[in-house]
């Protein structure tokens, strides 16, 4: 019952009269944010902030030695093998239930599909438009496919949130797509934002499958499947379509332990969100990793952000502020105790 937490304790303790509070308002209501601002929250500061820094570290590595994106995702899967430990002290199976052990194996495949595409993207265009087409993907494929498969509705306000939010990544990649050069640099530039719409699909896919997934350790779980699947497919296409490089220089190594756990922190951080809110929202707020990779990209890197960029990420702020708002709502404790 809501009424034995301490916090009402202590507010019927301290306050024996009854509160001056407008007649038509009971006493018994107290506003609390709702599942879906909670997951929203967890979304825009721990899976989209520390995302905006993945890929810069990935290109600062990838400047200071070559290191391939394969081996970059090689190490941040080799991260994630120690949760087995955890599932292991649990008494949990390593691969999850014998019923939904397909389904999570799935889950792991696109991730480190997703991932897979976004690393070898940054290295092919700037990071900051990389991030963009990959999140503006991975937002418009999450609507469609949860209104499709889910049934799940959106009010107006978070329609025109999502909207704002798509709006602002097409201002964004808008001017670097029109600008492609012809030949062999504008097909590698191209391809690099290919790469960044599937990742942006796979992502998308991922989020619904995990939402379909109910079992205990069921985050510990998708993250070791994330790390076995991705060391089994990305060690053999590491030899095949790379060359492996062994970085001798620290600035390479901290960069490379700075990816895996800032990755680790926001697949956790979207894994939990996902389950609270709309795969939608979530990928619209998941934005804000578009406006750290810019200022990044500007501040950092030293490359160009044009006036565009600078149009769209404001738009994409004003898109998740409004989303954010309109979610920020009070649930009555009449409702929590029903």
């Amino acid at each position: 019952m809501a009424g034995s937490h301490p916090f009402f304790n202590l507010f019927d303790f301290t306050q024996p009269s009854p509160p001056s509070t407008p007649p038509n308002l009971p006493s018994h209501q107290c506003c609390r944010p709702s599942d879906a601002t909670k997951g929203l929250l967890v979304a825009l500061l721990g899976g989209g902030l520390p995302a905006g820094f993945v890929g810069f570290f990935s290109r600062m590595a990838y400047q200071a030695s070559h290191l391939p994106s394969l081996e970059l995702l090689v190490c941040r899967c080799l991260f994630h093998l120690p949760i087995a430990l955890l599932l292991k002290l649990r008494g949990n199976p390593l691969l999850g239930p014998p019923d939904v052990r397909g389904w999570a194996c799935l889950h792991a495949l696109l991730n480190v599909f997703s991932i897979g595409c976004a690393y070898t993207a940054v290295q092919m265009v700037p990071a900051g438009n990389a991030a963009t087409v990959r999140k503006g993907s991975s937002t418009v494929c999450s609507a469609l496919l949860a209104l499709c498969l889910e049934s799940q509705g959106l009010s107006g306000y978070d329609w025109c949130g999502l909207l704002g939010s798509t709006l602002g990544l097409i201002i964004i990649v808008g001017s670097g797509i029109g600008t492609l050069q012809e030949g062999t640099t504008g097909l590698y530039t191209a391809l690099g934002y290919v790469l960044a719409f599937l990742g942006g699909l796979a992502l998308s896919l991922g989020l619904l499958v995990y939402r379909s997934l109910d079992f205990p350790s069921c985050l510990p779980t998708v993250a070791f499947l994330f790390g076995l699947v991705g060391l089994l497919g990305s060690v053999p296409s590491l030899f095949v379509l790379q060359t492996p490089v062994l970085p001798s220089d620290p600035l390479s190594w901290s960069c490379v332990g700075a990816v895996v756990v800032l990755a680790l922190v926001s697949f956790a951080c979207v894994s939990y969100a996902v389950t609270k809110a709309h795969p939608a929202l979530v990928c619209a707020v998941l934005h804000s990793e578009v406006v750290v990779a810019l200022m990044l990209q500007y501040y950092v890197l030293h490359e160009t952000v044009a006036p565009s960029d600078i149009v769209g990420a404001g738009v994409v702020l004003g898109s998740i502020a409004i989303i954010t708002a309109r979610n920020l709502s009070c649930e009555r404790e009449g409702k929590v105790e029903e």
